[in-house]
């Protein structure tokens, strides 16, 4: 049986390192290369054409690991794409899966399940842990809030620390509407306060 090809992708060298190890004693998978950017992914990918590319969230600078999972899935072929991270954001985990990720896998997982993982998205299937899976159910059916860009652009101010007089200044508007922005941020975040807007909005991937 051909063994499972596998791209690791991961900006620190230690952290390829372990996850190459968890493999090198398997019969069935195999670590083709790895790569410390998304641009280094990418161009791999189109070189080798793994089966499986396991890749981090954060990659330092260029693209990120949704960036990278979504070129990687426009390949032909297209390898099956597993992001291994330590963040676990509903927002991030969400756009690794709208991207075309196979699965998302943080980092404090068990060494077999990640291998175990790899088989699963080699063969086609989705590869989540149920608490995943149950989070994201939840995200997707919660309704989508929708935000002007100006009110984007008074939610980002805020996040500053900036005062709404603050705001107002660098908007070129009236501290009133300003006001009327926030109420309206509140509103759709159902947020009761300035501090909880910007968790939910962080939560949520608008920050």
């Amino acid at each position: 049986m051909t063994p499972i090809s596998v791209l690791l992708v991961d900006d620190h060298p230690i952290v390829r390192a372990g996850v190459r190890s968890l493999f090198d004693q398997r019969d069935d998978v195999r670590v083709v290369g790895e790569a410390a950017s998304g641009e280094e992914a990418v161009a791999l990918a189109k070189h080798l054409h793994p089966d499986v590319v396991l890749c981090d969230l954060r990659l330092g600078t260029g693209l990120d690991g949704v960036q990278t999972t979504a070129v990687l899935r426009s390949l032909d072929p297209a390898p099956a794409v597993l992001i291994l991270t330590t963040f676990d954001r509903d927002a991030e985990i969400l756009g690794a899966i709208e991207a075309g990720a196979a699965g998302y896998l943080l980092k404090d997982i068990a060494p077999e399940e990640i291998v175990r993982a790899v088989r699963q998205a080699a063969s086609g299937g989705p590869v989540l842990t149920p608490e995943l899976s149950e989070r994201m159910g939840r995200v997707l059916r919660a309704p989508r809030v929708r935000l002007t860009d100006r009110e984007r652009d008074v939610l980002r101010l805020l996040d500053t620390g900036a005062s709404n007089r603050e705001i107002a200044k660098t908007l070129f508007v009236t501290e009133a509407t300003v006001k009327t922005h926030l109420v309206h941020v509140f509103e759709k975040l159902g947020a009761d306060s300035r501090s909880r807007a910007i968790a939910i909005a962080r939560e949520t991937g608008l920050l």
